[in-house]
């Protein structure tokens, strides 16, 4: 294999599929070297994958058209598959590595990752250079005055709203930059047959920040039927979307959608100090929990069959779209914890397999709010009543009647358990865990 002699950098691509306000890409193109983009799917990742996982075809997707864009100046990605060090290994066979860049990954797989790779290339002379990118503000960056992280989120939305500086909303903008390319490269994306996977069918929200839709968020988001947020979850992401541009935007016209990114802020934030919730229940006293797990129920909360239609309308939006709105996450993930006594990570492990736009720390922190396991999660005595949240937010039945067109007949099914006794049979079984937990710490 013939050696390139002219020093490149790489740019790693990985959940920043774009080329506009790319911090890392920005300081690549910068740096005076022409720039090889690259991007890796991860068998780590990928090879446990259903074969028509949606996420790889929007991948494969975002790939493409930038893959396309830089090639009519003669550009374009370098694709591979297999595991990270195994590819730098290669690509420094063929080309003068001179640095690496690419944007800060907060998940523990991935930090774990980026180390290893870091200290592979610094043995190699190959310089790493990360960059904060998918979040506004880096997790270490919003700290309490004696410099633990925070644990209640609303005393962290204030320190970070009071942190948040214009130059964290500044958008870097490559475009005059991307002669710095690398061309003349024979690069071709593989075809999804090539990497193992099929095409999805479920379709992928567009990439449209509507104004308006953010404007009234405030007095709309809790009505699954009027099809009021955003569904830019997904390009958040995989970094088809800036993160600034649309923190930006919101500051500017709607706090309470700022403060959902803000809450996306905190369980990243959370997940970086505190890694172990990924397996563990952020209170440790509530991994004393008896959880039923009866299997027939669980199958019954997959396939939205529990008899409460607010929960299986919810349920039977994710299995048919990889979209559940945020309201009916709240109520399916109390439901099952606290309901069925399902453990809560069975429940998360059905989300991350289901959601287009599944983040860990979002999904994980929901999931831990609502079983009340979690950092500032709610009691766990507040136990969601599914009939007075479907009353209150889809007081005309629109959303579940989309959703369970049998409702109302005999074909739907009867309820899997009464809300009065799930109620009780929940207090009892949370309360019993926090005494066993007393007694063993001997309090």
């Amino acid at each position: 294999m013939k050696k390139m002699t002219s020093p490149v950098v790489i740019f790693w691509f990985r959940r920043d599929l774009r080329l506009d306000d790319n911090t890392g890409l920005y300081h690549a193109l910068k740096s005076g070297r022409k720039v090889l983009p690259l991007f890796i799917f991860d068998e780590s990742i990928i090879d446990p994958l259903p074969r028509d996982d949606p996420r790889v075809s929007f991948i494969f997707e975002s790939l493409t058209s930038v893959h396309d864009t830089l090639r009519k100046n003669g550009g374009g990605i370098l694709v591979k598959k297999g595991r990270p060090l195994e590819v730098f290994r290669e690509l420094q066979a063929k080309y003068p590595v001179e640095a690496v860049y690419c944007n800060m990954d907060h998940e523990p797989y991935g930090r774990n990752r980026d180390e290893k790779v870091a200290l592979f290339l610094q043995e190699h002379g190959v310089s790493f250079h990360s960059f904060m990118d998918h979040l506004l503000l880096h997790p270490e960056k919003v700290m309490k005055q004696d410099g633990s992280p925070f644990q209640v989120f609303t005393p962290y939305s204030n320190r970070w709203k009071q942190t948040l500086g214009a130059g964290d909303l500044e958008c870097h903008d490559p475009e005059e930059l991307r002669s710095h390319i690398l061309t003349g490269e024979s690069l071709a994306i593989p075809d999804l047959r090539e990497l193992g996977f099929t095409r999805s069918p479920l379709k992928f929200p567009p990439l449209n920040i509507d104004e308006e839709l953010i404007r009234s968020y405030d007095r709309m988001r809790d009505f699954p039927a009027a099809d009021a947020t955003s569904r830019l979850g997904v390009h958040l992401r995989f970094g088809t979307l800036s993160i600034r541009k649309l923190g930006k935007i919101a500051a500017e016209i709607n706090e309470v959608f700022l403060g959902e990114l803000i809450w996306r802020e905190f369980y990243a934030m959370i997940l970086w100090h505190f890694p172990d919730v990924v397996h563990q229940s952020f209170k440790p006293a509530y991994d004393r929990i008896e959880w039923r797990n009866n299997e027939k129920e669980f199958l019954a909360w997959k396939e939205g069959k529990t008899g409460y239609p607010m929960v299986d309308a919810g349920m039977r939006q994710l299995n048919q779209t990889g979209y559940m709105h945020n309201r009916l996450r709240m109520i399916t993930a109390s439901f099952l914890t606290k309901h069925l006594l399902i453990d809560w990570r069975r429940g998360e492990a059905y989300f991350a397999e289901k959601l287009l736009d599944y983040e860990l720390s979002s999904n994980n922190g929901g999931w831990q709010w609502s079983a009340g396991t979690g950092c500032d999660a709610a009691p766990y005595f507040r136990i969601f009543n599914p009939y007075t949240q479907q009353k209150k937010f889809d007081p005309r039945d629109e959303f579940v009647r989309k959703w369970i067109p049998e409702l109302g007949s005999k074909d739907y099914v009867p309820e899997l358990v009464g809300h009065k006794m799930a109620r009780e049979r929940c207090l009892q079984v949370y309360k019993r865990a926090l005494e066993r937990n007393t007694k063993k710490n001997g309090q």
